[in-house]
């Protein structure tokens, strides 16, 4: 969510982020309402000002003996229209309020403009892509031959977009996720485990709801939601709270299952894993302070790559356009793994910085030792998810026999196993 103030006072550079967003929204309208809002506050203080003054000259008037009533009287029609501008301050509060929470973040100024996914800048590359004297499966054949991939019978069990991992596939995955835990810890990220399940408040917070409500399940005939990412429960941690600005930056890392409906994907990346409706991650969030913020997001992201390097992934870091970036975001950097099995980079993280625009929505402050609040940044990331990450490793470490090669890093979390085989 926006600052008033900004809006008001910068509605011409705020078209002009619009514009660059490829996004539409009825800004006419709002100002035209915080306009109304303002006035009707302003009324509302001179009649209670008013109204003040005249207890006072009611009071010395009673004091002296002398009749009120017609002061009274007056009072009292002061005080019903007060009623009634109240009652016209809360429909004008709830109609911006309406608006407002449909208005996307404001881009910083370091961001590409473009339409979409074809204005993306590439800031760096990591390592050297593999090559092969042979010509590489993608992760559907490789998993399904190893026996460490059943999309059949997961189909059986719950439907299309699921996945069962079998044997050194289920051991890997939790290998992944324990390494990823570890070394976030030895970077200074403390481990977090959160409830599964949030409530409309959180998902408000982060900015899931209500626009993108479509995109995930919620529990019928709760109020609940699973989790689209453990985003939302990590963020949502401090919600209505003040922090304390000597204790900022607070890090966090969270592993979740994760579950998304995939709404207007249609089509898209069926087979194997990289789209799924469920799937786990292991997430970074990060609250600072602003004048840390795109200090730590960097850092974010540096750590997010971190994993990859560990494990010898070819990768590339590349900063969203205007029009490719997410509702909520101020700068998203994707990082994009290289996939032999499919010749081409795929998202395995996108780290955000929000600036303030969740911590509005959230009420997430800070309080510094001047005694004065303000709202925190906040920053999250995958760092990663498990389910891509494993593709990445089949593919870019696979045999020609067929046989996948474990990553040294993960040797430790698996028994020592350095091969995967039928």
């Amino acid at each position: 969510m926006l600052a008033r103030e900004y809006l008001r006072e910068h509605a011409d550079d705020y078209r002009r982020a619009l514009s660059n967003r490829g996004a539409s929204v009825d800004l006419d309208r709002y100002l035209a309402l915080e306009a109304e809002r303002r006035r009707v506050i302003a009324q509302v203080e001179q009649l209670k000002a008013q109204r003040n003054a005249a207890s006072a000259e009611i009071a010395t008037l009673k004091k002296n003996k002398q009749d009120a009533s017609a002061q009274i009287e007056a009072m009292k029609r002061v005080g019903d229209d007060v009623i009634k501008l109240e009652e016209q301050r809360a429909q004008v509060e709830g109609e911006l309020f309406q608006l407002e929470r449909g208005f996307p973040n404001v881009p910083h100024e370091s961001v590409p403009v473009g339409p979409d996914e074809s204005a993306n800048r590439v800031e760096r590359t990591w390592g050297d892509r593999p090559s092969f004297a042979f010509t590489p499966k993608a992760h559907w054949d490789l998993g399904e031959a190893l026996g460490i991939l059943d999309f059949e019978r997961a189909t059986k069990i719950t439907g299309a977009r699921f996945s069962v991992l079998l044997g050194a596939g289920a051991q890997l995955s939790r290998a992944l996720a324990a390494f990823m835990l570890d070394s976030h810890a030895q970077r200074g990220y403390r481990e977090i485990l959160t409830p599964f399940m949030v409530n409309g408040d959180s998902l408000f917070g982060t900015g899931q709801l209500p626009k993108f409500e479509q995109d995930l399940f919620k529990i019928a005939e709760t109020p609940y939601y699973l989790i689209p990412t453990a985003e939302v429960p990590v963020t949502n941690f401090y919600r209505d709270e003040i922090l304390d600005a000597a204790t900022l930056t607070q890090s966090f890392c969270s592993y979740s299952p994760c579950f998304r409906s995939e709404a207007g994907s249609y089509g898209k990346d069926t087979r194997g894993l990289i789209r799924q409706h469920q799937f786990e991650k292991v997430e970074l969030v990060k609250f600072t302070l602003p004048e840390k913020s795109w200090e730590e997001h960097e850092q974010l992201t540096r750590d997010a790559e971190a994993i990859l390097q560990a494990l010898n992934l070819h990768y590339r870091v590349v900063t969203l356009s205007t029009g490719d970036m997410g509702f909520a975001s101020a700068k998203t950097f994707d990082i994009e793994v290289w996939l032999p099995g499919q010749e081409t980079y795929r998202e395995i993280s996108s780290c955000s910085n929000f600036a303030d625009f969740q911590a509005r929505r959230a009420n997430i402050r800070y309080r510094g030792a001047d005694r004065k609040t303000g709202f925190v940044h906040t920053i999250n990331g995958s760092g990663l998810p498990l389910g891509r990450t494993l593709v990445a490793v089949l593919e870019n470490y696979q045999q020609e026999d067929g046989s996948v090669v474990v990553p040294e890093a993960l040797r430790p979390y698996l028994r020592g196993i350095e091969r995967i085989t039928r």
